[in-house]
């Protein structure tokens, strides 16, 4: 894969760590739990329109992937997962082939299992989920934002929602939030430390409709989450140094949606995607920085001419200060990627 950037001067890559047909999807979910990466669903080609039922468990450390053998697992696509209690793996929502559902299903990684969990009673679930985000924000509580509509079912606003987990119980409920945001869908979500006077984080949605201004999907004080995200401190000075040789821009991107985004400290690294302002050659390859570390934060861009690199419906996962890059769709938009990648910087 060729080089992005300036010749001579600063720039990125993704590199190849391995290649596995097990791996080749799109629009799955990819999280990282106890050092292993657990792909769930997804398309596996180009409008395809039943999703994968399977899931993938891949090393990161040893370069293999192997299918986990448990049955019941839920087949979904354009779903989202977090980890809970540093033992369940919990896939939320979603379009099963046909409908959007928003229920949870739990992968015990101890046992090697699927649970089908069930609602709570007083739980107020959305409507069915699709090409929505759900963050962890603690170790019993996610925050659900956005959903697909079709044009009978365009809304004017977009919902968030707190999900509460009870793993003991094996319960989940739904409460929706007082704040709305634009109709978003195919977005994401970026749990942020807020700079200046008074520390807190905040829960920022990027792309999924035709705005490039991020929202505010909530906001927690200082000391309200239960557990900070890894340091990464190679990965975050590498992105640091980075930023520094570009030009910053209070514009982010426009109209991306289906794009992929990872958390490295103060900064949010978004890549790839779709875009909503071009009829033809949609997909892209741009990587973008959200840097944090002042106020009013500043967006970075730097573009890549490297088709191979065009991604959407993809995943990126951060382990042990590398970022991964997990399936996708290439150029062609039908084609998924088998290849894990890692981001390289040449600054």
């Amino acid at each position: 894969m060729a080089l992005a950037g300036p010749p001579g001067g600063a720039g990125w890559t993704w590199r190849p760590v391995a290649r596995d047909a097990l791996l080749a999807r799109a629009f799955h979910s990819c999280t990282e739990l106890r050092g292993r990466f657990y792909l769930v669903g997804g398309l596996p080609a180009g409008g395809a329109t039943e999703p994968s039922g399977d899931t993938v468990v891949f090393d990161p450390a040893g370069g293999q992937a192997v299918r986990l053998g448990a049955r019941g697992g839920p087949r979904r696509s354009h779903h989202d997962a977090a980890p809970v209690g540093g033992r369940w793996l919990c896939v939320v929502g979603g379009w099963d082939g046909s409908r959007r559902v928003a229920t949870v299903a739990a992968l015990d990684t101890e046992r090697g299992a699927w649970e089908a969990w069930s609602a709570a009673p007083g739980s107020r679930p959305p409507a069915g989920l699709s090409s929505h985000t759900c963050t962890r924000v603690s170790d019993r509580e996610l925050r659900v934002a956005g959903r697909e509509g079709g044009t009978r079912t365009q809304r004017r606003y977009g919902s968030v929602y707190t999900l509460r987990l009870d793993p003991g119980a094996r319960t989940y409920s739904y409460k929706e939030e007082g704040c709305h945001t634009a109709s978003r869908s195919g977005h994401c979500a970026a749990l942020l430390q807020t700079p200046g006077p008074r520390p807190g984080h905040q829960l920022l949605l990027f792309g999924g409709c035709n705005s490039a201004e991020p929202e505010v999907a909530g906001h927690w004080s200082h000391g309200k989450l239960g557990e900070e995200p890894p340091a990464a401190p190679r990965l975050r000075e590498q992105l640091a140094r980075l930023v520094s040789t570009g030009q910053g821009s209070r514009q982010g991107p426009r109209g991306l949606r289906h794009h992929s985004c990872s958390v490295v400290g103060p900064f949010a690294v978004l890549f790839g995607g779709e875009t909503l302002t071009r009829a033809r050659d949609t997909i892209c390859n741009d990587l973008y920085i959200y840097d944090t570390r002042r106020s009013p934060p500043s967006w970075f861009h730097f573009p890549c001419a490297d088709q191979g690199l065009k991604r959407v419906g993809h995943r990126t996962c951060l382990w042990n200060d590398q970022l991964y890059l997990v399936g996708g769709f290439g150029e062609d938009g039908r084609t998924p990627s088998p290849q894990v990648c890692i981001l390289d910087l040449f600054i």
